[in-house]
């Protein structure tokens, strides 16, 4: 199978009979043999209706229903686990994003070998304060941290080859962040496409202020477990030595003070700054515990795999 396009909504039951129509359009087009995955996320309108009665005339047409709203992320997560075909494509439902794309989209992965490729909606329709301004400076701090130098991580209009989608984990707001979660696994060839960004006809936006709040923490999240997440103790054993030193550097300094140079002034239990040398001691202990707690906890871990093999010749499993 060509592709799998995964489509993540909720309560967009008037932009889906027109959305289908475009995207079968384009595939008969080019001859693409696909399939189209809707994942409806706890929608109360008769969007799961109108998903059922698209499955029924069309058998390319799938469809995962959850019981409540669990976010795109994790929308996003059941459709890649069920997608099948060699390039995976992801796409709003809204009609923001045009199946138009996807022909130029499907022969970057497929002849330029890339691994994934993000859409750049570089001319957009959005509300400037409430959607635009909060996007710009999501993609600086994302380009900062995360070293991938793309201008919109959080275009829903996205390719990847099916080996990238089933590697990596999607959850909380991590949608926007793929592409860092993808370079993470060992995908490095990203690329991004310049892409038509339409306004929206139906409906409102689902963008509020607390996906902008939650989409910068799961921003920290993934920068520092990329960074420290094997190795903890790389991060809580050094603040907590650096800590201990300069608590006991201080104490020291005090006792040499009180033996040596002014005996006869208070005693060091006196001295506020004695209980900041305890201070900082006690809090680089605990911080370098912290540290010997998370590797003692990793390598208890047998759950989860160490590495992910892509290829294998002459051995068994």
């Amino acid at each position: 199978m060509n592709l799998s396009i995964v489509i993540p909504l909720l309560n967009e039951q008037e932009s889906l009979p027109e959305l289908h129509n475009w995207i079968v359009k384009v595939m008969q087009t080019h001859n693409y043999s696909y399939e189209i995955l809707f994942i409806d996320d706890g929608s109360t309108d008769a969007s799961w209706n109108v998903i059922s009665q698209l499955s029924n005339e069309n058998p390319n047409v799938k469809g995962i229903r959850f019981l409540r709203n669990y976010g795109k992320s994790q929308a996003l997560h059941a459709g890649f686990a069920k997608a099948q075909g060699d390039v995976v494509i992801t796409m709003d439902a809204d009609l923001q994003d045009s199946p138009d794309e996807i022909p130029e989209l499907f022969r970057l992965i497929t002849e330029d070998n890339y691994d994934l490729v993000s859409g750049w909606k570089k001319k957009r329709y959005d509300s400037v304060v409430a959607k635009n301004i909060p996007s710009k400076l999501f993609n600086w701090a994302a380009r900062k941290t995360s070293g991938v130098h793309l201008n919109d991580f959080n275009c829903g209009l996205k390719a990847y080859k099916n080996i990238v989608i089933k590697n990596i984990e999607v959850s909380g707001e991590m949608h926007r962040y793929i592409p860092v979660l993808a370079k993470n696994a060992g995908f490095g060839k990203i690329g991004e496409k310049v892409v038509i960004h339409q306004a929206r006809k139906y409906g409102s936006s689902k963008f509020g202020m607390s996906r902008f709040i939650n989409g910068f923490l799961d921003l920290i999240t993934i920068w520092f477990l990329s960074t420290f997440g094997k190795r903890p103790m790389h991060l809580f054993g050094l603040l907590g030595s650096i800590m201990f030193v300069i608590g006991f550097l201080f104490a020291f300094y005090l006792g040499i003070d009180k033996l040596f140079i002014n005996t006869s002034g208070r005693l060091i239990t006196e001295r506020p700054q004695f209980y900041l040398s305890l201070t900082a001691m006690l809090i680089g202990t605990q911080l370098f515990l912290a540290g010997f707690l998370g590797e003692i906890i990793l390598r208890t871990k047998n759950n989860e795999e160490r590495y992910k093999i892509s290829e294998e010749l002459g051995v068994q499993s």
